[in-house]
């Protein structure tokens, strides 16, 4: 088991390291910004990130939506639906660079784990995610505009964390010019990510829980993706085994596939009685064959 868990971070580093392979950027403190840059990756992947190859899906909503023309751009949404309606929140737990740093922090032995029973609120916390897609992604960079007509990236340039260790740090490490002009904006999202991290040495991926607004959008198409989870009922006996391997802390056999679920696989690696299997879209097609027939 420790084994297949191990092959899940090596996706991750190798795909994070894929999609993040500009060498120079990193080297010079300056930004990719060839033609592959017009293409959005499906993790939380900053553009600003000097080693990026693509560009993330929230911070393109956010340009799209905060454009003076106010034009729709339907790759962006088509995107989002694609991968959303393939894989739901797969995405977030084998293919975003910033799910792989809070893996990577949570591994840090040295502090006692908890569970969201352990988070008073949790319930009403995992809320919050949503309501930053609305207002931060969405509402704030549509509305509020400038002389031009444009609006700000709102999410990238006040809270996401993703954009701050991978992005700016790495930038005004590298280049001179950018230390000299760092200021509150700065400091503030240093700060939000120092809490996070601190967060997440204690509780798994608090960020994907309560602030990533690109988890709220694939969570949406969790229950109805065409890879998703299933529990054999007749197979199933409830002894909980799955929760309590489950580090986002899901009763699986009351909620497969549930908003929160990222697809890590230590459920269905976990289960005893064989009862939690991956639904591939052959299996749906050879399903609905058989219920046709008879």
């Amino acid at each position: 088991m420790a084994k297949k868990r191990s092959f899940r971070l090596f996706i991750q580093c190798c795909y994070t390291a894929l999609t993040n392979g500009y060498i120079y950027g990193f080297k010079e403190g300056t930004i990719y910004k060839g033609a592959a840059k017009n293409i959005c990756l499906p993790g939380l992947n900053c553009y600003s990130c000097p080693g990026a190859l693509g560009s993330c899906p929230i911070g393109s909503l956010q340009a799209v939506l905060g454009s003076p023309s106010f034009k729709i751009a339907c790759y962006v949404f088509g995107f989002l639906l694609l991968f959303g309606s393939l894989f739901g929140r797969f995405v977030c737990g084998w293919l975003c660079p910033f799910g792989l740093i809070q893996d990577l922090v949570y591994k840090i032995p040295l502090f006692k784990k908890y569970k969201r029973k352990n988070l008073p609120g949790h319930k009403y916390l995992k809320y919050l995610k949503y309501v930053f897609l609305l207002i931060f992604v969405i509402l704030l960079p549509s509305i509020i505009t400038d002389i031009t007509g444009t609006g700000k990236p709102w999410y990238c340039e006040y809270i996401c964390p993703s954009g701050t260790i991978s992005g700016g740090i790495p930038l005004i490490i590298a280049n001179d010019g950018l230390r000299s002009a760092i200021g509150f904006r700065f400091a503030w999202k240093v700060l939000l990510l120092l809490v996070i991290l601190l967060c997440n040495l204690f509780f798994y991926r608090p960020f994907c829980k309560y602030l990533c607004p690109l988890g709220a959008t694939y969570s949406c198409f969790n229950k109805f993706s065409l890879y998703r989870y299933t529990v054999d009922d007749s197979k199933c006996n409830k002894c909980g085994k799955c929760q309590k391997v489950c580090k986002m802390d899901i009763k699986v056999w009351e909620k497969t596939n549930d908003m929160e679920c990222i697809r890590c696989g230590d459920c269905k690696r976990e289960c005893p009685q064989g009862a939690i299997s991956c639904v591939s879209i052959r299996k749906q097609v050879k399903g609905n064959e058989l219920d046709n027939r008879r």
